[in-house]
């Protein structure tokens, strides 16, 4: 498939997920292990790979822009590599000037699987990295609505208190999974939060 072609495939799979339908989309491979209070899952994760970039908080543009340029061709065989889903964010929680707060860490998109099979093209940004994920366990909270700070923060905080009392241990600090452009009706979105857990 020609850039053309890549580009039409991508602006109708972009336009079908702003009203819910994402079916088009890869998405990582996991199994349900356990259902928690509060519609919490505990999910089982095969191992993947993920490109990946320093963000510097939620919503980080200029960290989409990088992989995004990644994925339509800024790579060593200038390779054209499908969107997936969902845009990860990971990081923790830095105080700025208050009352703002925002995540430091890093903005990755999920590889697709034949992409990875194949070998994944090497970034020409020296800022964006391929990492290969092991197999990991996930504590996941799904929500819809616009992903705020202010809805994120209470999502993650609901999610570590079933943890706890469901005495799960979380490695690490929360990660927000989006299945969305921003122009997705806010009542169809799919957005997540999650922690790696133990036990």
């Amino acid at each position: 498939m020609g850039k053309i072609g890549y580009y039409l495939v991508t602006a109708a799979e972009s336009a079908l997920s702003a009203v819910g339908i994402r079916a088009t989309y890869e998405q990582p491979r996991y199994a349900v292990v356990h259902r928690l209070p509060g519609g919490v899952e505990i999910r089982d994760y095969a191992p993947r790979a993920v490109v990946e970039t320093e963000a510097e908080g939620p919503g980080d543009a200029q960290a989409f822009r990088r992989l995004f340029r990644y994925i339509t061709g800024a790579n060593r065989a200038e390779r054209l590599v499908a969107m997936t889903v969902p845009v990860e964010q990971t990081g923790d929680l830095i105080a700025m000037t208050a009352p703002v707060e925002a995540r430091a860490g890093a903005m990755r998109f999920v590889l697709p699987r034949r992409v990875v099979e194949d070998g994944a093209p090497v970034p020409t940004d020296p800022q964006v990295r391929i990492v290969p994920l092991p197999a990991q366990r996930l504590a996941v909270l799904r929500f819809s609505g616009r992903p705020t700070q202010a809805a994120r923060r209470a999502r993650e905080a609901e999610l570590l208190r079933v943890l706890a009392q469901a005495g799960l241990t979380p490695e690490g600090a929360p990660a927000f999974l989006g299945y969305d452009p921003p122009l997705t009706l806010p009542f169809l979105r799919r957005n997540e939060v999650a922690v790696a857990v133990t036990g």
